[in-house]
């Protein structure tokens, strides 16, 4: 099936960022198995990492084609634009998570903001699981767009639409399956098996990306 072709190559699962990513979302199913997580705490960590995704995407944008004059005057419009978009995408995601699954909105609660998102990721002891994820795209960063020169040819309206398709993938199906374990009572292995189709589902995505970006197409991503 061609949804499986990238996860086929044996070079991918020993590339070292699909490692890394692999042992950042042992994490989550770690709070799963011995902190008891439900889904709440899990979905709300996933959109955090979509908070994540986006700071790494406008480093990608501003470090692009560092070499064009041009790109340098198009920047000036397409950062800011991606910030207000996707911050906007974003935060009405969010919102969605912690109203449909945290219920912040019941008992006449006030419509959830910045600080009501920090409150929820102390609460719920994320931050520990948010630095892994966040190391994790940090090397991914490191490791595919500087070291191995992605962003020399990197496209900056390409890198505009980028974290769209993995949200929208990723989380429609995330949404979906943790709205199934809540009307299930949350059971421990639904959950594990949630944590485990969201990194394939990641590591799909990341080697997808990776591969249409590398300049040299050499090597595993």
């Amino acid at each position: 099936m061609r949804f499986f072709q990238p996860l086929a190559s044996a070079s991918a699962w020993k590339s070292p960022t699909v490692i890394a990513l692999v042992l950042a979302n042992l994490i989550p199913l770690y709070g799963v198995l011995a902190l008891g997580w439900e889904v709440f705490p899990l979905l709300l960590l996933f959109w955090v990492e979509n908070v994540i995704i986006g700071g790494f995407n406008v480093l990608k944008m501003l470090l692009a084609a560092p070499q064009s004059g041009v790109h340098w005057v198009v920047k000036l419009f397409m950062i800011p634009f991606f910030c207000v978009h996707y911050g906007m995408f974003t935060f009405v995601h969010g919102v969605f998570v912690v109203a449909l699954f945290g219920r912040q909105l019941q008992g006449g609660a006030g419509f959830p903001g910045p600080a009501t998102f920090l409150r929820l990721i102390s609460e719920q002891h994320l931050w520990i699981a948010g630095i892994g994820l966040a190391i994790s795209h940090g090397f991914s960063f490191g490791w595919n767009y500087l070291w191995r020169g992605e962003f020399r040819t990197a496209s900056l309206p390409a890198l505009m639409q980028q974290p769209y398709g993995r949200v929208v993938v990723l989380h429609l199906t995330i949404l979906g399956g943790g709205y199934l374990m809540m009307a299930m009572g949350s059971p421990t292995a639904g959950l594990v098996l949630l944590v485990v189709l969201k990194v394939v589902l990641d590591i799909r995505s990341h080697v997808r990306e990776h591969n249409k970006l590398s300049p040299a197409a050499t090597g595993p991503v």
